[in-house]
């Protein structure tokens, strides 16, 4: 088995086990960029929208009533099912599931009018190939809403960002920087036309129980938190109290691209 489809089996693994989780996940249900994502996209009616590595299908449900159809796709079949019940369970049947793999669309070119993908994409192998499908499924003038979260500029602190985060989920590849993320977007004919950075605190022990095996996974990452560098704690802006970890912040960013005519 090739080192990417290693990686995608351990998300399929992932996830298939934490699925209501992530359905239910309060960071993942919640959040002012579920209505915003709204606003920017302003959706119409006779939309046909494209909503990658769909999880617990919360963009699609904010979506659905709000354009003729939704493609939920998602790489976990289970994933796909839980977020089938729970879409379903709030009214939203103008939604169809489809097991896909993000870097590999089964659409046709110039497919969907919008496309999103949201808290996603560190988990994919290879970031470029997926921009590549965005921009291919996406018809001309089309917008494309992504958000994830993202590692600093500085190399350092993104290598101990991506370990920690490696080490509380193993389905977990890499967060790219900003940077990293609008060149792959300018080359694929994504301009960006609006965007958000800001920092997304979590209670340490629900966000490190969400994905971990077993207790002393959660336990090795409280330790690599506890030990590490006086610069590190600061950019996580750790709150300790007692010698546990109780929060912590990571960044976030949300952009809005169109895609320009003329690119495939």
């Amino acid at each position: 088995m090739e080192k990417n489809d290693q990686v995608k089996q351990a998300v399929q693994d992932q996830f298939a086990r934490n699925a209501e989780r992530y359905v239910l996940s309060q960071t993942h249900a919640k959040g002012d960029d579920l209505d915003l994502l709204l606003d920017w996209l302003g959706p119409e009616m006779e939309w046909v929208v494209l909503d990658i590595a769909t999880g617990g299908g919360h963009v699609a449900r904010k979506l659905a009533s709000r354009v003729e159809l939704v493609v939920a796709t998602d790489l976990t079949r289970p994933m796909l099912e839980a977020a089938s019940r729970a879409n379903r369970a709030q009214g939203a049947d103008n939604i169809v599931y489809v097991q896909a793999d993000a870097e590999a669309l089964p659409f046709l070119d110039e497919s969907f009018d919008a496309v999103t993908c949201r808290i996603a994409a560190h988990h994919f192998p290879d970031p470029e190939a997926f921009v590549r499908e965005v921009a291919r499924v996406l018809r001309p003038d089309g917008s494309f809403l992504f958000i994830d979260n993202v590692a600093p500029e500085d190399e350092e602190l993104a290598g101990f960002v991506n370990r920690i985060e490696n080490m509380r989920d193993t389905s977990h590849v890499r967060c790219l920087s900003v940077a990293e993320w609008k060149s792959a977007f300018e080359r694929a004919g994504l301009i960006g036309s609006m965007e958000r950075y800001r920092k997304k605190r979590f209670d340490f022990p629900d966000w490190v129980a969400r994905t971990a095996e077993s207790k002393e996974q959660e336990e090795a990452v409280e330790q690599a938190l506890l030990s590490a560098t006086d610069r590190q704690k600061a950019y996580l802006e750790m709150n300790v109290e007692n010698g546990r970890v109780r929060t912590h912040q990571i960044d976030e960013w949300m952009v809005l691209c169109r895609k320009q005519r003329g690119d495939r």
